[in-house]
């Protein structure tokens, strides 16, 4: 397995819609791997390709707290029904570094998906899974968490995230 970069905001690539996986094969199932790798060493709860550059339909989530690792893996995820009830979470991303903001999101959903393996699944989720599957599942449409804020305090995150990057990438010799 390979730890791979996270892309952050401003970078237009997390802006992108993925495509998707035509066929779940052993390249599929190492992204997957290379991901959860990625998303645990973060550390994070949820990872969509397109943050490590790959724009495929494919995310990796897991809520375990303990050394038990119990990851969940979604190819083409696509949503049957979302409930009308909201819940209301403070949100992070491993795209959107140190940046947090509550967001309201339906409660539950219900989603078809590939698995591991390729085969056909459906799910209900609720509480903060279902917040995390649309969260990820938002990554896919190029949809940040950052989107669903006032314009004011977006604007606030981005102008921060860019500052932190410009230094980031200053040598110093």
């Amino acid at each position: 397995m390979t730890i791979r970069k996270i892309l952050t905001e401003p970078d237009p690539f997390l802006r992108q819609k993925s495509y998707d996986v035509q066929k779940v094969d052993d390249d599929v199932r190492e992204l997957m791997n290379d991901m959860l790798e990625t998303m645990y060493v973060a550390p994070g709860i949820g990872l969509a390709a397109i943050q490590i550059g790959v724009p495929k339909r494919v995310i990796v989530i897991d809520l375990s707290k303990d050394e038990k690792k119990t990851p969940l893996y979604f190819i083409n995820p696509k949503v049957i029904v979302k409930s009308k009830d909201n819940s209301t979470y403070e949100e992070g991303c491993l795209s959107v570094p140190g940046q947090f903001a509550e967001v309201d999101r339906p409660n539950e959903c219900h989603i078809s998906y590939l698995d591991y393996d390729g085969q056909k699944k459906e799910l209900k989720a609720e509480g903060l899974l279902a917040t995390c599957i649309q969260h990820e599942m938002d990554h896919l449409e190029g949809i940040l968490f950052i989107d669903y804020l006032s314009k004011l305090k977006k604007n606030y995150i981005v102008k921060k995230l860019s500052k932190q990057k410009k230094s980031l990438e200053r040598i110093v010799v």
